[in-house]
């Protein structure tokens, strides 16, 4: 969970700035397929250590790990149970899926840490090493999860300025017509789409 969900968020977030309407789709897909491996290994390592454990849940990495084999079980089934676009229940559904998987990815990359600390407790053997490599992974995953959105504006800042100002006109679809209002001085009206900031998530689930 401190990898495989982390990384389907990413793929989550690419997919709603993807322009490309297949290759959108296709990271949707990438994201699906990461969260339902995600939920398969950790229902086998649930079993693996119900088998070969003691669990007494006294302490924080067992008690952290049931919390988070039933989020995301839960988280599972909501993702099953989307709303239909346009409905009332999309927004609840919505806020819903994005914080609490948020939440687990954040905790199992807590309970990681809890694990390699529970583990030399018990063996006494050292694990800097595990831990130097999972923080470079934690750090690899924010770096890309801030770059994503900044991407497009990092992209800007080496092309001509009268490039960059070009981007910026606003599209007018082809419903949204010039308009003429009859009148002793006629004037063209044009009807502009409002240009507003993109939010990954919910382009991707709107979709």
């Amino acid at each position: 969970m401190g990898f495989l969900m982390p990384m389907g968020i990413l793929a989550a977030k690419m997919s709603g700035r993807e322009e490309n309407r297949l290759r959108g789709r296709g990271l949707f897909y990438v994201h699906v397929i990461l969260q339902v491996v995600a939920v398969l290994v950790a229902t086998a390592g649930a079993i693996l250590s119900i088998k070969t454990f003691e669990n007494s849940f006294n302490n924080y990495h067992q008690r952290i790990g049931l919390a988070l084999y039933v989020a995301i079980w839960i988280q599972a089934i909501i993702g099953l149970s989307r709303p239909h676009r346009g409905t009332k229940k999309r927004t609840t559904w919505y806020f819903a899926h994005w914080i609490l998987g948020t939440t687990i990815s954040l905790l199992g990359i807590i309970n990681i840490y809890s694990g390699i600390m529970a583990y030399h407790d018990k063996t006494s053997k050292r694990t800097w090493l595990w831990t130097v490599l999972f923080t470079a992974q934690v750090v690899l995953i924010a770096f890309l999860y801030l770059i994503i959105d900044k991407w497009d504006y990092l992209w800007k800042q080496g092309r001509p300025r009268s490039n960059r100002s070009s981007d910026q006109l606003p599209v007018i679809s082809a419903s949204d017509q010039a308009l003429i209002v009859p009148g002793e001085n006629q004037k063209q009206l044009m009807l502009l789409e409002p240009c507003g900031k993109r939010n990954a998530l919910k382009n991707l689930f709107d979709s």
